[in-house]
C-alpha cells in the first residue's frame, strides 16, 4: 500500500511543473541557386534578366483598370508567393513629377514601416535612381525606380500575397533582394 502512496505522490507532483512557453517558429525555406534568364521582347522599350525561378506576365490590371501602358509587367515567384510589379513609363518633360511620384508611393507605408532607407543606384550601363528598403510590417519591404531622365521610367515593388510580418518575411525580402539589384543592374534601355 505505501508503493502505491508512493507513487501517486510521485505521480502529482511531476504534473505541477512550471509552463514556459516555447518561442514562435516559422517554417524553413529552402532557397534556389540564384540563376539568370533573359527578358528581351522586341515591343518592350527594355530589357533585363530575371530568376529562372520567376516567370515573366503581362500586367493586365491596375486596380481594376487596363494599366496605363502594355509595358506593365509583373515577375512572379509562386514558390514564395511573391511578386515583383514593374510599371514603365515614357518621360514626356514631366520625370520630376514620376520622380515625386515614386517617392509618394513608397512613403504611403509610414503608417505600417518602422523605417524607410533610400540608396542610391548608378548601374554600368548608366542607369540611375534610388532603392527604397522599407523596414517592419509594411505591405512591401522593397521598391525601386530607375531612369535615363529623358526618355525611360521604371519602377519595381515587391509584394507577397500574405500578411506583411517582417520577421517571417524578411529573409525571403534579402533573398529577393539580390534578384532585385540584378535585374536592375542588367537592365537596358532600347531606343
Amino acid at each position: 500500500m505505501s508503493a502505491f502512496y508512493f507513487l501517486l505522490f510521485t505521480f502529482l507532483l511531476s504534473c505541477n511543473s512550471a509552463y514556459s512557453p516555447k518561442p514562435r517558429g516559422y517554417f524553413r525555406i529552402e532557397f534556389p541557386a540564384h540563376a539568370y534568364q533573359s527578358f528581351n521582347r522586341p515591343e518592350f522599350p527594355y530589357s533585363f534578366e530575371y530568376p529562372v525561378y520567376g516567370t515573366v506576365i503581362r500586367d493586365t490590371a491596375f486596380f481594376g483598370d487596363k494599366p496605363e501602358n502594355p509595358y506593365w509587367i509583373n515577375v512572379d515567384f509562386p514558390r514564395f508567393h511573391a511578386r515583383i510589379y514593374i510599371s514603365y513609363k515614357e518621360v514626356q518633360g514631366n520625370f520630376d513629377k514620376l520622380r515625386e511620384d515614386a517617392y509618394k508611393m513608397t512613403y504611403k507605408h509610414t503608417y505600417k514601416a518602422s523605417s524607410i532607407e533610400d540608396s542610391l543606384i548608378s548601374t554600368p550601363g548608366g542607369i540611375h535612381g534610388v532603392f527604397f528598403n522599407v523596414g517592419g510590417n509594411a505591405a512591401t519591404a522593397k521598391q525601386f525606380f530607375v531612369s535615363d531622365s529623358t526618355r525611360h521610367f521604371l519602377r519595381g515593388a515587391l509584394y507577397f500575397d500574405t500578411t506583411p510580418n517582417f520577421d517571417s518575411l524578411s529573409i525571403v525580402n534579402d533573398f529577393l533582394q539580390v534578384d532585385m539589384n540584378h535585374l536592375i543592374n542588367t537592365l537596358r534601355w532600347k531606343n
